[in-house]
């Protein structure tokens, strides 16, 4: 068989290996049963792309191999083509135990899969029958054709911006964005740099494997696949470089909004004991655990000022019990309970339990000139088409940017904090896309790019007065990384239980978050948001269920609507020795070294990661259930979408990297406003306790 020109997959160029191929995928998506093949799909057009792109060393070192190891086998054995034979017994030579036959067998199920169920750079709008068969709605019956148009936050070149700003906002996602709103309302001259670019809904697009649910071969929100690595040090000591794609990257958004452009908007408080641990539980050997130097009270008006005027749609009376006391309900109603939400809140009464819906940072009624959230099944990991919910970039910036005070660049790296008079900073050296440095300085610097990339900051502001970074004289900037570790239970019910209204979870279990006989902490308990079809395929089929073949494609369309997924974050129990560190040897595309990220959950964390499973298995076998089977608990370094904790706040500077006000110990004028300063990172989602400290330190630093 001839192929593309040599150095290039081989791909689908010649007709005979397109037939075999094509044999093949109809194999693996069969036809036949009032449904379309792989074929019928168009499937080929995809992985003719895929093997110049995605998958071109796939398709050298295992599909072209294999696909002529196939071919020969088929003449071999039966004396004609495998294009030619019979299915059964096609489906034979994919079904051989040879290690050669494995191979390519698992290829093409991926290969195959993906193009069958996901869009594949598809028109969101345009319903497959892929989608129609297994009962996946990317928008309801009924919805608006077209994304609108949306305002396009004013932003400028890094080059003309002021060269001195009262104080300059180091990243513009949760907690850079409310900063900067408050500090520009209350009348100061603001600077926000963000590293990442201003998309709209179309450029952050709908593509089911390159989003931040499940980002296989890249993210649309950035940083770009190349020229922004980090590395990961494995249990062996090796330090292996990661693109921001790959699970070992830990990544966040990078885009005007951050990770608010494209989350899930769980906008939960924290809860009273999240504050104080190590006074309730004592402190795990071999762990950092700590109370924040402030409790609920203190965060308890700024929550309510967060919710407000950001937007959270909630049940103000709901988890009453474990929840903290509030001065004032919340501005929207909470969704309508979905059927998988009545089965579980059924089930949850009869074993005793107090549930109730999740807050979300989501309109359920118009709001500010923006409308209420269609309930699409495309919410998690992608924005939001009818720009309904809420986020920095469509609230809080657009705030800061009215006040005709504020300055946004975007493309706007920033290298290095400077250094002023003795226990001051003067500003920072950013790089604008070409790598094109800017002086700016500032009465004020506020850092907000994340735990990670706020840490690396630090780290690489290093002086001669502070040679191991700024705020890092005691070893504490970089350590303590924490994230959440997810933890759950799936079940396979007998009939359909999923109606497929997003955003997905509509009812939640809060009573596990503390009290658990036997484990430090716990956690929050929820249906999940609505699954993409690839992410059923990949998480959330049984085992033991196949995963091709006209038994495949049953067990897709009988399984999506009939099954469940129970899950939350488990309350981390930090330690020292998960960090960020700048990496010796990995640069980035401006030279500048790279996060060097390393560590594992302790096993406290583990333990009670468990529990939560369990939990979650008994609530569906409550619901009604066939069989239940749990997600393996995470052991490795968790410090994704949720990450916190490397500059953590606390009145001790010697275990601590900023005061309990948001200012790193040793300045006046140096501020952390994210994730960085959670001494623990609570039993639920952290945005809003992101939102409402980043408020409480610009309304501190607004009034000094």
């Amino acid at each position: 068989m001839r192929g593309r020109p040599a150095g290039l997959p081989l791909g689908l160029a010649d007709p005979a290996r397109r037939a075999v191929v094509a044999a093949a995928a109809d194999r693996i998506v069969p036809g036949g049963d009032g449904w379309p093949s792989a074929t019928d799909e168009g499937v080929l057009d995809d992985l003719d792309r895929a093997a110049t792109g995605a998958h071109a060393r796939l398709w050298q070192d295992v599909l072209d191999p294999g696909i002529d190891s196939l071919e020969s086998e088929a003449r071999r054995v039966h004396g004609q083509g495998f294009a030619s034979l019979a299915p059964e017994v096609q489906d034979g030579l994919l079904a051989a135990a040879t290690p050669t036959a494995a191979r390519l067998r698992d290829a093409l199920v991926l290969v195959v899969t993906e193009a069958y169920y996901g869009d594949a750079g598809r028109d969101v709008h345009v319903q497959r029958p892929a989608w129609d068969m297994v009962g996946f709605r990317a928008r309801p019956v009924g919805a608006r054709p077209v994304l609108p148009d949306e305002a396009v936050p004013r932003s400028s070149a890094l080059g003309d911006l002021r060269d001195t700003y009262d104080v300059i906002v180091v990243g513009a996602g949760a907690g850079g964005g409310v900063a900067a709103a408050v500090l520009a309302t209350a009348g100061l001259r603001v600077a926000v740099l963000e590293r990442g670019e201003w998309l709209n809904a179309v450029q952050v697009g709908t593509d089911h494997l390159r989003n931040h649910r499940l980002s296989r071969y890249g993210c649309s929100t950035g940083p770009p696949p190349t020229g922004h690595p980090r590395s990961l040090v494995g249990p062996d000591g090796d330090e292996v470089t990661t693109a921001p794609h790959e699970p070992g990257y830990h990544n966040n958004a990078a885009t005007l909004g951050g990770g608010t452009r494209v989350f899930g908007g769980q906008a939960w408080r924290f809860f009273p004991d999240d504050f104080a641990m190590a006074t309730r539980y004592g402190v795990p050997e071999e762990s950092s655990l700590a109370d924040w130097p402030i409790g609920y009270d203190d965060l308890e008006p700024y929550y309510g000022d967060v919710e407000w005027t950001v937007g959270v749609a909630g049940d103000g009376g709901a988890h009453a019990s474990s929840r903290g006391p509030r001065s004032r309900g919340y501005p929207m109603p909470a969704f309508p309970a979905s059927a998988e939400a009545v089965l579980l809140r059924d089930a949850a009464r009869r074993l005793g339990w107090e549930v109730g819906p999740p807050p979300l940072l989501c309109n359920t009624t118009p709001r500010d000139g923006r409308p209420a959230c269609e309930r699409c099944g495309m919410c998690v990991g992608f924005a939001c088409h009818l720009d309904a919910k809420n986020g920095t970039h469509n609230t809080a910036i657009p705030r800061a940017l009215a006040t005709g005070r504020c300055d946004i660049a975007t493309g706007a790296l920033v290298a290095r904090v400077l250094v002023g008079a003795p226990g001051t900073v003067a500003g920072v050296i950013a790089v604008d896309r070409d790598g094109a440095p800017r002086t700016l300085r500032a009465g004020h610097v506020v850092l907000a790019a994340g735990a990670i990339e706020t840490a690396r900051l630090l780290l690489a502001s290093a002086t001669d007065a502070e040679p191991a970074g700024l705020g890092n004289r005691c070893d504490q900037v970089g350590r303590h990384l924490q994230g959440h570790c997810y933890t759950g239970a799936f079940g396979l019910f007998a009939e359909p239980v999923r109606d497929g209204l997003g955003p997905g979870p509509a009812v939640a279990a809060c009573g596990f978050a503390h009290g658990n006989p036997g484990v430090v902490g716990g956690g929050m308990l929820a249906n999940e948001f609505v699954p993409l079809p690839l992410s059923y395929l990949a998480n959330g089929l049984a085992p033991d269920a196949p995963r091709w073949g006209l038994a495949g494609k049953e067990a897709m369309r009988a399984g999506y609507r009939r099954t469940l997924h129970v899950m939350g974050p488990t309350e981390e129990i930090p330690v020292a020795s998960s960090r960020v560190r700048l990496s010796p040897r990995v640069r980035d595309r401006y030279g500048l070294a790279v996060a060097m990220l390393s560590g594992s959950v302790h096993p406290e964390t583990a333990r009670t990661a468990a529990l939560l499973g369990e939990r979650a298995e008994a609530w569906l076998t409550e619901a009604g259930a066939l069989r239940t089977w749990r997600a393996p608990v995470p052991t490795g370094l968790s410090a994704g979408q949720h990450q916190a904790g490397t500059a953590r706040m606390g009145a001790d500077p010697p275990t601590s990297v900023t005061a309990p006000d948001g200012r790193v110990h040793g300045y006046t004028n140096l501020w952390i406003a994210d994730s960085s300063v959670h001494v623990t990172n609570g039993a639920v989602n952290p945005v809003l306790t992101v939102m409402a400290l980043a408020w409480r330190s610009a309304e501190i630093l607004a009034r000094s």
